[in-house]
């Protein structure tokens, strides 16, 4: 079974030795997404919950150039900065997500001066 590489220009290209996602079988796994505007390389938004959507729509766009969607979706994993942005990613995240949720890891990390959060997916399609 070949691994499929998923480019979509809907989602930003980062200048890093990775692949928007891939492909292999049912299997779609989404490399971690940022708040970027795929058209203008620009952070979208100053505040969690602004940059979680972003990153949503990000991670929502190489699903389905991988051909999955969010429904699809059994594990998301997200990066934080701050413990106390929980509360207000959570809230981003619920709307955007919706019910059910897949399975999810959050953790803390350090991301570039800027960015709030970073997400990324896998996802099993029915073939």
């Amino acid at each position: 079974m070949a691994r499929t590489v998923i480019t979509t220009g809907s989602a930003p290209s980062l200048p890093a030795p990775l692949s928007q996602g891939i492909r292999k079988g049912p299997v779609v796994q989404v490399s971690g997404q940022l708040p970027f505007d795929p058209d203008t390389g620009e952070v979208v938004g100053t505040t969690v919950a602004e940059q979680t959507v972003q990153v949503l729509r990000n991670v929502t766009a190489v699903l389905e150039a991988g051909g999955a969607g969010l429904e699809d979706v059994v594990m998301l994993r997200v990066y934080l900065t701050d413990p106390a942005h929980l509360a207000e990613m959570n809230e981003a995240y619920a709307a955007a997500v919706g019910k059910p949720f897949p399975a999810r890891t959050t953790v803390y990390m350090r991301l570039p001066p800027g960015l709030l959060v970073e997400v990324d997916a896998l996802a099993v399609v029915d073939d």
